[in-house]
């Protein structure tokens, strides 16, 4: 069994946020799958029926396709031993976000999360968005240690660096102002996320600092990042969670090469790790649409089934085993949102059946313990 396999057997996988993030969960699934880089098509198409046997749950073509803060899509890859979902955000904490937490509530929940929400935030919700991104980041952060199990694994990816001129669908006219300013911005949000994310326990990837010299992988729209640097960032993200299961792979040169087929241009990436500051050192296109195959509606490690169109229960607060005191100083308690009910996949009749060590990055100080009881009950 490849490494990347192994390491994710029997998991449940959930990756959240925007398009970056979206480019994250396709690397994963297709890492899973085949040897192979994501095409220019594929890092660019959102909202397909279908990407490499996943399946399109909510949102995305079964509904209205746009660049606005009310995009939805909601994607699910799943075999006998892998199930990793990914849930296209705007807004770090939000009425659609309490209802993709509901989810972990009512269902089973994830042995690891993948997070960022930043661009967004910070560009098309308020001019003023300090304030407002860090009250809801402190939402976010305490609902997540409220829901999730100790042995749950939650890895926040630092943004990675802006170009100077940001271009495409992203910056729209209302925000175009912006531009100039968005990648000093993000360094300032970075900041506050990671340093929250590690105040309440949680695993920082810092992806601003190991990309600072590897630009020419950005593409030309300034924000997105090509296949290359999309399997380097996989690579990272798997090595950083191996390390928190406590579990030993090959070392990154044997993963790059076990996992990247051979490239025609001539890239290092020895020059944006080889200058590390001793401080991080041990601290921390439109795509032909198409139907899926039908897959049999199967129970992943004895969870309840999420079925089509199933309604999530509504939630109030906080559990009674996270406490107060626990919270960082400058927050401001918990505001509850006018409810709403949500819906997961209710359009799609189709998706019915479906349901070496990193030195660079901060990590928590201890290790999650690996839930090796865990079994799918379909093993082979």
């Amino acid at each position: 069994m490849r490494p990347v396999a192994q390491l994710l057997h029997n998991k449940f996988v959930v990756v959240l946020g925007s398009s970056f993030q979206r480019s994250v969960y396709k690397d994963l699934v297709l890492i899973l799958q085949r040897d192979a880089y994501l095409s220019l098509s594929q890092l660019k198409t959102k909202g397909e029926f279908s990407f490499e046997q996943d399946c399109l749950v909510e949102g995305g073509r079964l509904g209205q396709m746009n660049n606005g803060t009310a995009y939805r899509e909601v994607r699910q890859y799943r075999t006998n031993h892998h199930l990793i979902r990914f849930y296209f955000v705007t807004q770090v904490f939000s009425r659609y976000m309490e209802s993709i937490l509901a989810d972990f509530e009512q269902g089973i929940k994830p042995d690891l999360v993948v997070v960022n929400s930043c661009l967004w935030d910070i560009s098309r919700y308020s001019r003023e968005w300090a304030s407002e991104y860090k009250e809801n980041l402190n939402k976010f952060f305490r609902k997540l240690k409220t829901l999730l199990p100790e042995e749950s694994l939650v890895v926040w990816n630092m943004t990675m660096p802006l170009g100077k001129k940001i271009v495409g669908g992203f910056l729209v006219p209302e925000i175009q102002h912006m531009g100039p300013t968005l990648r000093f911005d993000v360094i300032e949000a970075n900041y506050f996320g990671a340093t929250l994310a590690n105040h309440f326990g949680f695993n920082v990837l810092d992806l601003h600092f190991q990309f600072r010299f590897s630009l020419q992988h950005r593409m030309q729209d300034g924000v997105h990042w090509n296949s290359v640097a999309h399997r380097k960032i996989t690579c990272l993200l798997l090595e950083h969670v191996a390390q928190a299961w406590g579990v030993e792979l090959p070392k990154l040169d044997q993963i790059n090469a076990d996992t990247h087929p051979p490239l025609r241009e001539n890239h290092s990436w020895q020059t944006a790790t080889s200058s590390a500051p001793a401080r991080y050192q041990g601290s921390y296109s439109n795509q032909r649409c198409f139907y899926p195959p039908v897959m049999p509606a199967t129970n992943y490690n004895y969870g309840p089934v999420w079925t089509q169109g199933q309604r999530m229960r509504q939630f109030n607060g906080f559990g009674s085993r996270y406490s107060n005191d626990d919270l960082p100083p400058h927050s401001t308690g918990y505001q509850s949102f006018e409810r709403e009910a949500f819906y997961r996949g209710a359009n799609n009749s189709a998706a019915a059946p479906y349901w070496p060590v990193n030195n660079l990055v901060m990590k928590q100080k201890r290790r999650k313990p690996q839930n090796r009881e865990r079994q799918h009950p379909y093993r082979y």
